[in-house]
């Protein structure tokens, strides 16, 4: 899995790259990979950029804890497990007191110049695992977070 710092539609910007594998299993009866797998897919983009990518940037706490609070998926294209990684691009869109929103775009390919299979956007909201409720974004958080702010909405 390759990860760094890399372009949003061909403009250089605060922009997280990494690759997802599709697994045979992720496709369905049509040769595709499901909603449901592409969801997963998403969310191991996403863990690289707030969990790994976070903790070497001293931003740990991300990976105590951050829910899902809303997400959305608009495909452009199939997704195929052809053993081939996929090119995730995250930027992140909005930083709040309490939430943040991710983007996204899935190329059908490893490259840039794959074309984008899927965009989507998760709003995600740091939690507080102990008191069992939201919490504010921190000030380390935010500052890891507006280094891959795009001002984009992943369309």
């Amino acid at each position: 899995m390759r990860t760094g710092i890399g372009t949003w539609e061909g403009h250089s910007l605060g922009v997280f790259v990494t690759e997802v594998r599709p697994r045979w299993s992720d496709m369905d009866l049509y040769g595709h990979v499901n909603h449901a797998n592409t969801v997963t897919l998403l969310e191991e983009a996403r863990v690289d950029l707030l969990f790994r990518e976070a903790a070497l940037r001293g931003a740990d706490d991300l990976a105590r804890g951050v829910v899902v609070a809303r997400l959305t998926v608009d495909y452009r294209a199939p997704l195929f497990a052809n053993g081939s990684g996929l090119r995730v691009a995250m930027s992140v869109r909005e930083i709040r007191a309490a939430y943040f929103v991710l983007d996204y775009q899935v190329h059908t390919g490893p490259t840039e110049a794959d074309p984008i299979g899927v965009t989507a956007s998760t709003t995600l909201a740091p939690y507080d695992l102990v008191g069992a409720k939201p919490r504010r974004i921190t000030d380390t958080e935010r500052d890891f977070l507006a280094a891959f702010h795009s001002g984009g909405n992943g369309a």
